[in-house]
C-alpha cells in the first residue's frame, strides 16, 4: 500500500472535490472531527449525525426514513418504532412531532412501550390531546441522535 502526505490539495481548475467510498479518521474509533463554521470550533462528525430518522403517516408505513426497521400500529395513537441497527445505550436523544389538522388541542407524549423504559432498539410514541386522551395524527416524524451499538 501506498501512503501520499500533502499540506494542500488543490484541482487543476481550483476546487477541492475528492471522490472516496469510506473516509475514517486515524484515533479511537475512526473518530473525526470537522471544523465548525467560525474556524475555532471543531464538531465530532460521528457525533453530529443523526442515527435514526423517520417520517410515517396513519398507516404506518415509512414514507422514509434512516436506520428505520419497522413500524407497528399498536393503538389509537400509539406506536413502536424499531431501528435497524440498535443505539449503543439508552442515553440517546430524541425528538418526535405530530401532524394534524384537526382543530382539537393536541399535544405529544413518546415513550418506550407500556412500562416506559427506554431500549437500545426501539421506541414507543403516544399522541394524545389536551386532556389525555389517545389521538390518531395526520403524520408523525421522529428524529435520534446517540452513540451506535
Amino acid at each position: 500500500m501506498s501512503t501520499i502526505k500533502v499540506d494542500t490539495y488543490l484541482t487543476r481548475g481550483g476546487a477541492s472535490e475528492i471522490a472516496i467510498d469510506k473516509l475514517k479518521g486515524v484515533s479511537s474509533a475512526g473518530s473525526m472531527s470537522v471544523v465548525g463554521e467560525g474556524g475555532s470550533t471543531t464538531t465530532n462528525l460521528q457525533q453530529g449525525l443523526a442515527k435514526h430518522w423517520v417520517k410515517f403517516a396513519p398507516d404506518a408505513v415509512a414514507d422514509d426514513s434512516l436506520n428505520n426497521s419497522s413500524i407497528t400500529d399498536t393503538d389509537t395513537g400509539r406506536f413502536t418504532v424499531t431501528r435497524t441497527n440498535n443505539m449503543g445505550n439508552t442515553n440517546y436523544v430524541g425528538q418526535v412531532n405530530g401532524e394534524w389538522t384537526h382543530g382539537s388541542d393536541a399535544g405529544l407524549a413518546i415513550n418506550s412501550g407500556d412500562n416506559n423504559t427506554l431500549t437500545t432498539s426501539a421506541y414507543g410514541c403516544i399522541f394524545y390531546t389536551s386532556s389525555f386522551a389517545t389521538y390518531d395524527v395526520d403524520g408523525m416524524a421522529a428524529l435520534f441522535h446517540g452513540d451506535l451499538a
